[in-house]
């Protein structure tokens, strides 16, 4: 599959800014793969159009505060974004003006230890990581409330992005949902377009992930699952492959890969040339998600990680 087959064309004006003022008033677009029905829902609907005594799988990892703004020596700005933990007080990061970064200099509480590539960093943090939400770059106003950019059920903090699919959910709409739970720490990729002009040619960062041996029971034995997010998918495909219960993944789903243990999705609006869209189409289908990502600009969907969301069953 050629990369240019990932792109698409987006309004700006449909790039989501700010979440709502309530979780679940997001707009939900629901695709029924074996029929090829299409409903526009709200997200408070999700239950209504659930497989009956399906299992929805949520990621419940806690995103770490971890953009770091800071001077260099010479008084230009800098920018340091943790990625995840190296042990000792290192971490791995992504660095700007890479350019004009050298090991050893020191951003505020980061000291720069090795240049690895493509902007990537093995730095040391003085302390706990204290910095603001790690926002994506294409929302360009300021979060009022940090915990916006948190699902209500996030637990174990370690992840450089959130898995904005279960941003939609509410204590309340969970309250009457069959759910378990997994943990993937969102990494690199998260940030990363693919760059190569075939996408198999795209090497993918692996990611950490653990799953209770209670849960994975659970989830092996349910008739329906549903994963909310492509960072569940790629945990349950991973363990569905023969994975351990704890370790790290570098599962590439792209289109003709078979699914073991995902029956539906939830998932939020994509951006082009992403690793994300890939797993998306290869869940509904190459020409099938074009069509659907048609439909939501039609429909004015608001696209990205605060914006509406799709289920596809």
């Amino acid at each position: 599959m050629r990369t240019s087959e990932l792109d698409y064309d987006l309004p700006p004006e449909l790039i989501a800014q700010r979440p709502l003022p309530r979780r679940d008033d997001s707009r939900l677009l629901v695709h029924d793969r074996a029929p090829g029905e299409t409903r526009h829902r709200r997200f408070r609907d999700l239950p209504e159009e659930l497989p009956r005594g399906a299992l929805v799988v949520v990621n419940d990892t806690r995103v770490v505060p971890a953009r770091l703004r800071a001077r260099r020596p010479t008084g230009g700005e800098a920018e340091v974004l943790l990625l995840e933990p190296a042990g000792d007080g290192l971490w791995e990061a992504l660095a700007r003006p890479t350019r004009r970064l050298r090991p050893g200099m020191q951003l505020g509480a980061v000291e720069l230890v090795a240049h690895r590539g493509e902007g990537r960093w093995l730095v040391r943090v003085e302390g706990a990581p204290a910095g603001e939400a790690p926002l994506p770059p294409y929302i360009v106003e300021p979060l009022a409330d940090p915990e916006r950019y948190q699902t209500v059920y996030a637990d174990e903090a370690g992840s450089a992005a959130a898995p904005t699919a279960g941003l939609h959910f509410t204590q309340e709409l969970l309250a009457g949902l069959d759910v378990e739970r997994i943990t993937l720490h969102v990494g690199l990729d998260t940030f990363r377009p693919v760059s190569a002009e075939e996408l198999g040619d795209h090497e993918i960062h692996s990611e950490r992930y653990r799953v209770e041996e209670r849960a994975w029971e659970r989830i092996r034995a349910a008739e329906k699952v549903v994963a909310v997010g492509t960072t569940a998918v790629r945990v349950l495909e991973s363990l569905a492959r023969g994975a351990p219960l704890e370790g790290r993944t570098s599962l590439f789903v792209t289109p003709g890969f078979e699914f073991r243990r995902v029956d539906a999705l939830v998932t939020n609006f994509h951006l082009p040339r992403s690793t994300l869209l890939a797993l998306v189409m290869a869940f509904a289908g190459v020409e099938e998600t074009r069509g659907l990502y048609r439909e939501a600009i039609a429909e004015r969907y608001r696209f990205y990680s605060f914006g509406d969301a799709m289920l596809l069953l």
